[in-house]
């Protein structure tokens, strides 16, 4: 199978880790961001969609990730709940004043464009691409991002050194 990129199974075995990590850093919930996923790769499966590379693969899935992360905050039943607590605890169970756990801290905005840069080691023009902003609003907000990541880890146990 010499194009595995145009196989929506092999897709989902090779990137399912990092559309799950991109829609728990939006999300903050291991249940929506496990609906994200499912929702992703379910798009994927009827758009099936024709890539020329594995990069533009991951690329369209991060971005529908992103989308869907975001879409699901817009359901009316949304609007009524409760916005997330500052100790949401990730995956791996970070302890306290974890750089995860200050990640997770951030306002949703920002915690994406962190997670794309710094997790999955995508490009200011890349994350852009990927969120559909323009690269100066993805620098302001890594820019923000990161203050506030400094002073969250500076009030933790002086980690300030791993931002």
């Amino acid at each position: 199978m010499g194009d595995w990129w145009n196989d929506p199974g092999a897709l989902a075995r090779q990137y399912a880790p990092a559309v799950y990590r991109l829609a728990y850093a939006r999300t903050g919930n291991r249940a929506d961001a496990e609906d994200v996923m499912q929702e992703v790769f379910l798009r994927l499966v009827k758009a099936r969609p024709s890539f020329g590379s594995g990069a533009h693969a991951k690329a369209w899935l991060l971005r529908v990730a992103a989308n869907c992360a975001s879409d699901l905050f817009r359901l009316p039943w949304r609007k009524r709940e409760e916005p997330l607590e500052e100790d949401v605890s990730a995956p791996e169970e970070p302890g306290e004043g974890s750089v995860t756990q200050a990640v997770l801290s951030l306002p949703a905005r920002y915690r994406v464009p962190i997670h794309l840069y710094y997790y999955e080691e995508y490009s200011v023009a890349e994350i852009a691409g990927i969120m559909g902003k323009s690269e100066g609003t993805v620098k302001s907000w890594l820019f923000r991002a990161r203050a506030l990541l400094r002073d969250k880890l500076k009030e933790g146990d002086g980690v300030e050194g791993q931002v």
